[in-house]
C-alpha cells in the first residue's frame, strides 16, 4: 500500500472524504472524483442499488478504478441499520432494527445481547461480500425522549446500560466480519425534538448528565475497540461554548472524545449536506472546520461541486497555513492503518451466493419473532377470531432525513391473509389518512373485527382519529403500532396494542403469527409508555 510519506497533499486530502453519487454504476463524473481527487470512498444509498448481484458488480467496478488510477483501495460505505434503517432491502438477509432486537432479546436471559451479535455479523458478511467495508452502524443514541423525530425505533432503547451492551456486540458483530462498525451520533442525538437533517438541535443538559447518559454507551464502545465514531450535528452548550455543533466543535471532537475519553481511532462526520450543517454554516466551509476540529473523514452525500469544492477548500486552508499538514498526516494516518486492518488490501473473498441464504433469513425471522410486544390486551380480543376483518395500514413513508422511499405494497391485512384469515385489506399512504377515513369507515361495516397498523401516529395525529373513529363503531379493535412504540401515548384508551417496531415485510409476518396465535408474544419494550408502561414491561395477562 502506497505510504503517507509518498503521498501528495491532495492525495492525502482526497482520503478525508467520504462522498456519495448518484446512479447504478460508474459515471466519468464518479471516475474522475476517485482517479484525479483520490477520494477515500464512496456512499451507498437505496438510488444506488437495484439488486445484490448489481451491488456487488458495483463495488468491484469502483475498486478497479481506484487500482487502475493508482488510487488506495476504497471504503464502500453504507447506512444498513437493519429495520426501517436500510439501503440494501431485497436479496439480503434484512435484520430487524436496533429496538426490535432489543425488545426480542431484553430480560430473556444474561446473553440476551446476543441478538446484537448476531444480527450484525450475518449482515456484516453479507455486506462484505457485496463488496462493502464500512457500515454506518450500530445507533448509540440512548432514546429517551417520545418527541425524537429521527431516532425513535433506531436506538436500543432508553436504558443507558442496555444500549451500551447491546451495541457493545453489534460492533463485536460488524468487525468480526471484517466491516468497519461505526458508532453514532456523538456525542447521542437521542434526546432531541429537531431532526439535523432540518435544523441544528441543542441538548441543554449538563456535564454530568451527560457523561451519565448520553456518553455511557459510547464509553464502552471505545473501551472494546470500536473503528468508527460518527459525530452528530447537534450544539452542546455544556461542551462548547461557541454555538457550534459537535461535528464542529474542538471541545467536543478533540477535547472530549480524543483526550477526555482516550479515543484513538477514526472520527468522521455525519453529512455535511444535512441542513443543520448546510444552512447554517455551508457545506464546503464547514468540512475545513470539522478537520480543525478534529474530524478524520468528511462525509458529502449528494452534490458534485460540494466535494470538490470541499477538497479544494481544505488544500487551500493547508496553504494558507490554518490547517497544518501535520494535522492532515494525523488523520490520513489513521485512515490507512484502518484501511488495512479492515483487509482493503487483499482480495474480496465473499461471494454473492452468501447473500441471502436460508440460513440467514432464517435468522432474521427468529429474531424477527422474538421482537413482537404485546403492551395490552384488556378486552381479551387476541388471537384474532376467524371471521371477516377489516385491516388497515398506515403505509411507511419518509418520515425523517434519514428515511428513503419505501417500496413495494406491504400491508398487516396480506400477511394475515396469507395465514388464512378473511381480510378486508386497507392500504392509506400517511399523507393521505385523513381523507380516506370515510371509506375505511365504510369498509368497517362489513367486518366483525378490526386492525389497524398506525405509522408514527404521534407525529401524525390524523391516524389518531381515525382510531378514535374505528373505536365509536364498538366492534373489536387491536392496533399495532409500525414504527415508534410510543403511539400508545397518543391513544391510551385503546384496549389492546402491540408493538411492532417496523412495517418491513417480515415484522408484517412475525405480527400476523402473533395476532393469529401462532406465536406467544415475548417481547418486552426498550422504552416506556407512561406510567402504567415502564421499559421491561409485557403483558402478561392473556396470551
Amino acid at each position: 500500500m502506497k505510504q503517507i510519506q509518498d503521498m501528495t497533499l491532495k492525495e492525502k486530502i482526497g482520503q478525508m472524504l467520504l462522498c456519495g453519487f448518484e446512479g447504478i454504476e460508474a459515471t466519468d463524473k464518479l471516475k474522475a472524483l476517485i482517479a484525479e481527487h483520490h477520494i477515500g470512498g464512496v456512499i451507498y444509498f437505496a438510488r444506488n442499488v437495484e439488486q445484490t448481484e448489481q451491488v456487488a458488480e458495483l463495488s468491484k467496478q469502483l475498486q478497479q478504478i481506484a487500482e487502475d488510477s493508482g488510487t488506495l483501495p476504497l471504503w464502500v460505505s453504507i447506512d444498513q441499520e437493519g429495520g426501517m434503517v436500510a439501503r440494501i432491502t431485497e436479496g439480503v438477509a434484512l435484520m430487524p432494527g436496533q429496538m426490535a432486537l432489543a425488545a426480542g432479546a431484553i430480560l430473556s436471559d444474561e446473553r440476551g445481547s446476543d441478538a446484537a451479535y448476531e444480527a450484525a455479523l450475518i449482515s456484516g458478511k453479507e455486506l462484505r461480500a457485496l463488496g462493502i467495508n464500512l457500515n454506518f452502524a450500530p445507533v448509540l443514541d440512548v432514546n429517551n425522549n417520545p418527541d425524537n423525530p429521527v431516532i425513535g425505533v433506531r436506538s436500543f432503547g432508553e436504558s443507558a446500560e442496555l444500549v451500551a451492551e447491546f451495541g457493545r456486540r453489534s460492533v463485536q458483530g460488524f468487525q468480526d466480519a471484517n466491516v468497519v462498525a461505526t458508532a453514532k451520533h456523538f456525542p447521542g442525538h437521542g434526546d432531541t425534538s429537531v431532526d439535523s437533517h432540518l435544523d441544528l438541535p441543542t441538548i441543554v443538559h449538563d456535564q454530568e448528565r451527560i457523561r451519565a447518559l448520553e456518553l455511557v454507551p459510547f464509553v464502552k464502545a471505545i473501551e472494546n475497540g470500536v473503528d468508527a465514531i460518527m459525530s452528530s450535528h447537534i450544539y452542546f452548550p455544556a461542551f462548547e461554548a461557541e454555538k457550534l455543533p459537535a461535528t464542529l466543535s474542538k471541545s467536543v471532537l478533540s477535547g472530549l472524545l480524543r483526550e477526555e475519553l482516550g479515543y484513538e481511532g477514526v472520527i468522521m462526520t455525519d453529512c455535511m449536506e444535512m441542513n443543520a450543517i448546510a444552512e447554517h454554516y455551508g457545506t464546503v466551509a464547514a468540512s475545513v472546520m470539522a478537520i480543525e476540529a478534529g474530524a478524520d473523514l468528511v462525509l458529502i452525500s449528494h452534490r458534485l461541486d460540494r466535494q470538490i469544492g470541499a477538497i479544494a477548500a481544505i488544500e487551500q486552508a493547508v496553504h494558507e497555513g490554518r490547517i497544518s499538514e501535520a494535522r492532515i498526516d494525523a488523520s490520513v494516518q489513521r485512515l490507512l492503518a484502518l484501511k488495512e486492518r479492515r483487509g482493503l488490501l487483499v482480495p474480496q473473498t465473499g461471494s454473492e451466493a452468501e447473500v441471502g441464504t436460508a440460513e440467514h433469513c432464517a435468522v432474521a425471522q427468529r429474531l424477527s419473532e422474538a421482537s413482537i410486544t404485546l403492551v395490552k390486551d384488556e378486552q381479551g380480543l387476541l388471537p384474532l377470531k376467524r371471521v371477516k376483518t377489516l385491516a388497515v395500514t398506515v403505509a411507511a413513508a419518509v418520515s425523517s432525513g434519514v428515511d428513503e422511499a419505501y417500496a413495494g405494497p406491504a400491508s398487516l391485512g396480506a400477511a394475515l391473509a396469507e395465514r388464512g384469515l378473511d381480510v378486508l385489506d386497507r392500504v392509506l399512504p400517511l399523507a393521505e389518512v385523513g381523507g380516506l377515513t370515510g371509506s375505511v369507515l365504510a369498509a368497517a361495516e362489513e367486518a366483525e373485527q378490526i386492525v389497524i397498523g398506525t405509522y408514527n401516529a404521534r407525529f401524525h395525529t390524523a391516524q389518531v382519529e381515525l382510531v378514535r373513529a374505528l373505536q365509536a363503531l364498538g366492534k373489536p379493535l387491536v392496533v399495532v403500532a409500525l414504527r415508534v412504540p410510543y403511539d400508545l401515548l397518543e391513544l391510551p384508551e385503546v384496549s389492546t396494542f402491540i408493538a411492532a417496531y417496523e412495517s418491513r415485510p417480515l415484522a408484517l409476518q412475525s405480527t400476523a403469527k402473533c395476532l393469529l396465535g401462532e406465536l406467544e408474544m415475548k417481547g418486552r419494550l426498550p422504552v416506556t409508555l407512561g406510567s402504567g408502561y415502564p421499559a421491561g414491561w409485557r403483558w402478561e395477562g392473556g396470551l
